[in-house]
C-alpha cells in the first residue's frame, strides 16, 4: 500500500511539472532583442547571466496577469516585458523569488485617481487583493533616466518585495536574512532621520515619510545610482548588497 501510494503520489507531481512546463510563458526572440535594446540591467549582464534572467522572466510572467485600465485595451507584449524584468531585476537575488502573492498587475495609461485616498497616483501595491499598480506613462519616464535614482516599476516592486517577505501564510515568505535586515533597519532609521531634519543625503525626500517608503526609495538608489549610494553610505550599501544578494555594481561599471 505504501509502495503503491509513492507510486501515485510521484506520478502526480510529474504531470504537475509537465502541466507548469507546457503553460511557461516562452521568450521569444524579438522580445530578447527588446530586452537588449532597451532594458539596461539585462544588456549589462553576462551570457550565463543573460539566460538566468531569461529563465526567471518566463516564470514571472507565467504566474502574472496583466490587466488594462481606463485607455489601455490591449497590454503589449512590451508592456508584459518591462514591467517583469523589472521585477527580476529586483528579485534576481533568488533563484525562484516571484512575488506569487502579487499575481494581478494593473496598468494606467497615465496617473489615475483613486476613490480611496481621493488622490491622483502614479503607482500603488494592495496587499489584500494581491495587486500591484502601475502608471505606464510613469513607468516610461522612470526607465528613460536611468540614473537619477527615480523608477516607478522598481519602486512599486520594491514595495511588493517587503510585503511578500511579511506574508506568513505565503509560500514565500521570510526570504530575507533576519540579521542582515535588523541590521538594515537600524541605518535606515538613521537615514530617515537625516532626511527629515532636511539635511543633505543621495536619497530623495519621500524617503523620509515611513520605513516603508525608504525602503522603495533606497532600491531606487541601489539600482540606479549605486557607485553614489556606495560613496555616501558604504555600510549601508554593503547591507543592502548582503540582503538583496547582488551588487549592482558589478553589473554598472564606471
Amino acid at each position: 500500500m505504501f509502495l503503491l501510494h509513492s507510486l501515485l503520489l510521484a506520478i502526480f507531481e510529474w504531470l504537475s511539472d509537465g502541466v507548469s512546463y507546457l503553460k511557461r510563458r516562452k521568450i521569444t526572440s524579438s522580445e530578447k532583442t527588446l530586452l537588449q535594446n532597451t532594458f539596461p540591467y539585462y544588456q549589462r549582464l553576462s551570457q550565463k547571466h543573460k539566460d538566468e534572467f531569461v529563465e526567471k522572466l518566463e516564470m514571472v510572467l507565467s504566474s502574472k496577469s496583466f490587466i488594462g485600465r481606463e485607455g489601455i485595451r490591449i497590454v503589449t507584449p512590451e508592456m508584459k516585458i518591462l514591467i517583469g524584468a523589472t521585477i527580476v531585476m529586483v528579485t534576481f537575488g533568488w533563484n525562484d523569488l516571484r512575488l506569487p502573492h502579487f499575481s494581478k498587475i494593473l496598468i494606467y495609461p497615465d496617473t489615475y485617481y483613486s476613490t480611496i485616498s481621493k488622490q491622483y497616483h502614479r503607482g500603488e501595491v494592495n496587499p489584500r487583493h494581491g495587486i500591484i499598480v502601475i502608471s505606464w506613462s510613469c513607468f516610461l519616464d522612470g526607465m528613460n533616466n536611468e540614473n537619477d535614482g527615480v523608477n516607478l516599476g522598481i519602486h512599486e516592486v520594491a514595495h511588493a518585495l517587503k510585503l511578500e517577505n511579511q506574508i506568513y501564510y505565503n509560500e514565500e515568505s521570510e526570504f530575507f536574512n533576519p540579521d542582515v535586515y535588523n541590521s538594515f533597519q537600524q541605518l535606515a532609521n538613521v537615514e530617515i532621520d537625516k532626511i527629515k531634519a532636511g539635511n543633505l543625503t543621495v536619497f530623495r525626500s519621500s524617503g523620509g515619510l515611513n520605513d516603508d517608503e525608504f525602503f522603495a526609495v533606497a532600491l531606487e538608489t541601489f539600482f540606479e545610482k549605486p557607485h553614489e549610494f556606495f560613496q555616501y553610505n558604504p555600510e549601508l550599501y554593503g547591507n543592502l548588497v548582503r540582503l538583496m544578494r547582488q551588487d549592482p555594481r558589478v553589473w554598472i561599471r564606471k
